[in-house]
């Protein structure tokens, strides 16, 4: 399987044009071919908000690429606590958690406290107040007190998934 991530219109239509029928196509992912049987994980990728969910998407999509049983969590921000504890089981299960959050960036820390599995923090551009675009949450998750965060640029579900590939030792290059 081959992905093109960032894909926006006028490239999903190039490469249905050039691939046919052979193309998944979403959150701005387009991959040609079919998923490979999954290799290694399970790696969770945890949503604070659906606002968040074409980022965490992104990374779900990149990790099955390459071969990874990816599972997706979405809605369990920080606001809403008891939803993230009501996940605890099936985050403690994960070789590695991606966690994507916006606004105050909180998240990645408060899964680090819960999990031992290694966790890749994703900062996002949305939200609102005083966010400005991203720059919040990727100060705050760059200064989490919580030991064996990783964090990637602001939006990058992509980098996220492949990080998280190397940590699981697979070759990440689909």
């Amino acid at each position: 399987m081959a992905a093109q991530t960032r894909c926006d219109a006028a490239c999903e239509a190039a490469v249905r044009k050039a691939f046919g029928d052979n193309v998944f196509a979403e959150a701005g992912v387009c991959a040609v071919g079919e998923f490979p049987s999954p290799e290694a994980g399970p790696l969770t990728i945890v949503c604070a908000g659906t606002s968040d969910l074409p980022i965490a998407r992104e990374a779900e999509i990149t990790a099955r690429a390459n071969g990874i049983d990816a599972r997706l969590v979405a809605d369990v921000g920080v606001a809403g606590l008891h939803r993230l504890l009501d996940k605890l089981g099936d985050l403690r299960e994960a070789a590695c958690v991606i966690v994507v959050a916006g606004m105050d960036g909180a998240l990645p820390s408060v899964v680090t406290g819960l999990v031992s599995a290694p966790v890749v923090a994703v900062p996002t551009s949305v939200g609102y107040g005083a966010a400005f675009g991203g720059l919040a949450p990727l100060l705050t998750m760059l200064n989490s007190c919580s030991p064996g965060v990783t964090v990637v640029n602001i939006d990058n579900g992509f980098g996220a998934a492949v990080a998280a590939a190397r940590i699981l030792g697979v070759k990440a290059d689909r």
